[in-house]
């Protein structure tokens, strides 16, 4: 009988050489991930093309599963980065802090930054999905990395909205949004929603959800 192996905690990069090997393989997991179906992407290709022995990658992603939860996480920094650029707020993640003091966001705001969102995600199918069937298989494996994932989008309509030390229902209307604009985008991506329609929806959702929440403070 095969001996089943231990489940063990991913390794976290600590130096520099290490925190660029796992740039690395989030890159190129992203890039074969965005050519070819996730049940078709080997590990093996993806150590290859990010220059790091197999033993490497597995240190760090354990699984497929983990690795394009990670690059998802990955592309929700990229987005905060690129799309919140002009606030003042240091890297979304679990345990960062944001100061958004004397930012005043719009409704208008938030709709953009969705809608620029999925736009994103649908110029890659391919990854969008490897990256959504991976977050949700990680949250029924009770993964902290999927939960950090969901908050990060929460934080970054948080961020559009000019609240830096959101309260109760604050986070309940971007949760909202969150379920709104995942809702819409996975019908893109099955073909039953044009992406038309979906930033059409995103922007109903945001004038519907947050028409009591302007002048913002």
């Amino acid at each position: 009988m095969p001996r089943i192996g231990e489940v063990r905690a991913p390794a976290e990069p600590h130096s520099p050489t290490q925190q660029a090997r796992v740039r690395r393989i989030l890159r190129a997991a992203a890039r074969l991930g965005g050519e070819y179906e996730l049940d078709h992407v080997q590990m093996q290709e993806v150590a290859k093309q990010a220059s790091v022995a197999i033993a490497t990658l597995y240190r760090y992603f354990p699984s497929k599963t983990e690795l394009f939860t990670a690059v998802m996480g990955d592309q929700l920094d990229r987005l905060a980065e690129d799309t919140l650029g002009s606030f003042a707020h240091s890297k979304v993640s679990g345990v960062s802090t944001v100061d958004c003091s004397g930012v005043r966001g719009s409704r208008e705001a938030v709709a953009a930054l969705l809608v620029e969102a999925g736009r994103r995600l649908l110029a890659r199918p391919l990854l969008a999905r490897a990256m959504i069937q991976s977050n949700n298989a990680a949250h029924a494996g009770t993964s902290a990395e999927a939960d950090r994932n969901d908050d990060k989008l929460g934080r970054i309509v948080l961020l559009a909205l000019g609240i830096g030390d959101p309260v109760g229902e604050d986070v309940r209307i971007a949760r909202l949004l969150v379920h709104c604009w995942h809702g819409s985008l996975m019908r893109c991506l099955n073909g039953r929603m044009e992406p038309a329609e979906m930033a059409a929806d995103v922007r109903v959702a945001c004038r519907m959800l947050l028409r009591e929440r302007e002048p913002f403070r």
